[in-house]
């Protein structure tokens, strides 16, 4: 996720997600356009849909409740990284890994010691 969110994306993303872990299934337009107090459905999904193009979001076409919140926490990949920075002799490959792990999101600062 390269791009920033603007505000109101951003709320709709915690929306969902507060929405899903108290539900554990995805809200509704219309119950996201009420909780959020937006104006119409169509506004909700044109953001929805520019939160699914930047990759924040994945739905399932035709299925009713399919929102899920893609997070930038990928546990896999952040063992890698920490890996090759553990096994990594050289500070300049440390600090390429970091900016590497950055651009992808990963929070790796904290996990290093």
């Amino acid at each position: 996720m390269s791009e920033k969110l603007t505000k109101k994306q951003k709320q709709i993303v915690d929306y969902i997600s507060a929405f899903l872990k108290e539900n554990n299934y995805s809200p509704s337009y219309r119950e996201i356009m009420s909780g959020l107090g937006l104006s119409s459905v169509s506004a909700v999904a044109e953001h929805v849909d520019n939160l699914v193009t930047k990759g924040v979001l994945k739905k399932t076409p035709g299925t009713a409740r399919s929102l899920e919140v893609i997070t930038s926490t990928y546990p896999e990949a952040t063992a890698l990284f920490n890996d090759a920075i553990s096994a990594s002799n050289s500070e300049e490959d440390i600090e390429t890994l970091l900016k590497a792990a950055s651009i992808l999101g990963l929070d790796l600062e904290s996990s290093i010691e």
